[in-house]
């Protein structure tokens, strides 16, 4: 029985057709059996339509979403994504990624100039609070000065500063940090830009888009819940792997069934296929290790300042503790002082009444 996905695309096979495939060849299948068995079933699973081919993770994005040799795609969604029209110029080397994956675990990430000469830095991060605004705008930061330093090379004594254009850096989330979801459960996409508190507009060139694809995925899962903008579509044929959901996206617009082809025809090439997913897993066990550190780090960051707080109540019951002992001692000091005088104030007392004593007997 074809299972949903099959009935879409004929060319995807079974798993048994797979699994024979696999078992022909000694290499790929020496491969397969080292997979853990949930990866083996998840590539099972892929291949077989079981579920969707996850298309935001970077080897299988950049086979359909190439700027270089499918630039309508990217051009597309980044137009959406901006609100403008937008087409690639090219692809820049990014020699920045070492800042964007110092402290997070970095899925996909692209660079690439447009015909305006504006920059977009377009990533995946898969757990949002280890890539918060100060990273986002040392990441943008980078770029720009990139872009400064290459424009005043091409042009010399011609530059001036108006020959620098805008840099857009995008940010998807797979889990995006609380900052969103505190804000609301119903927006997902969030556009920062510099503005003045007086009104008085100046071209700042760094802007911020952040989308929140868990919180996109609960909004678009309900079942009533319609498919509502050319976005929409992207960021469900995107993120979405459930086949419920990729029926709904064919049946509203059948622009994708052609790019789902391509995709499923991919899954035919079962060497090139089983490398990419390769390639992901290795991806996954760095980005496991990286968040295992990570977490550990601000573990210790949070020990640190438990101890750090509990020195601090200590330091501060023990000045509590001498100030009371000083109270103490002054007040043991003014009893003694009240002591002293009262002996003195019952001597006078006693010395006028013997002065009365020989008055009277004068």
């Amino acid at each position: 029985m074809k299972n949903k996905l099959q009935n879409y695309f004929p060319m995807i096979r079974t798993q048994g057709e797979v699994l024979s495939e696999l078992r022909e060849n000694t290499k790929l299948w020496k491969t397969f059996c080292e997979w853990e068995g949930k990866y083996q079933q998840e590539y099972l699973d892929i291949c077989t339509g079981v579920k969707g081919v996850k298309l935001l993770y970077d080897t299988y994005f950049k086979a359909i979403m190439n700027p270089d040799t499918r630039p309508e795609r990217l051009n597309d969604f980044l137009s959406e994504i901006l609100g403008k029209k937008v087409k690639i110029l090219k692809v820049l080397t990014n020699e920045s990624a070492q800042i964007a994956a110092e402290s997070s675990l970095l899925i996909m990430d692209i660079v690439v100039q447009f015909e305006d000469g504006s920059i977009a830095n377009v990533e995946v991060q898969k757990i949002g609070y280890l890539f918060p605004g100060q990273r986002s705008a040392c990441y943008s930061s980078d770029l720009l000065l990139r872009q400064y330093k290459r424009v005043r090379a091409e042009l010399g004594q011609g530059f001036t500063y108006r020959k620098i254009q805008k840099v857009y850096t995008i940010v998807l989330f797979e889990k995006s940090n609380s900052d969103f979801s505190n804000f609301s459960k119903e927006i997902y996409i969030h556009h920062f830009e510099q503005k003045s508190d007086t009104g008085v507009e100046m071209n700042l060139l760094q802007e911020y888009t952040f989308i929140c694809l868990d919180i996109f995925g609960d909004i678009i899962q309900n079942e009533d819940r319609k498919i509502e903008n050319r976005l929409e579509e992207w960021l469900v044929f995107l993120s979405q792997d459930d086949p419920d959901m990729i029926i709904k996206l064919l049946n509203q617009n059948a622009d994708f069934q052609e790019i789902y082809e391509e995709v499923y025809t991919i899954c035919l090439n079962m060497e090139r296929m089983m490398e990419m997913f390769s390639k992901e897993l290795a991806i996954l066990d760095r980005n496991t290790v990286k968040l295992m550190i990570d977490e550990m780090e601000e573990e210790v960051v949070e020990a640190k300042r438990k101890a750090d707080e509990a020195v601090r109540k200590a330091d501060e019951a023990e000045r509590k503790a001498d100030e009371a002992v000083r109270k103490a001692d002054e007040a043991e000091s003014r009893a003694k002082q009240a002591e002293h005088r009262e002996k003195q104030a019952r001597e006078e007392v006693d010395n006028l009444k013997k002065e009365l004593e020989k008055m009277k007997n004068i």
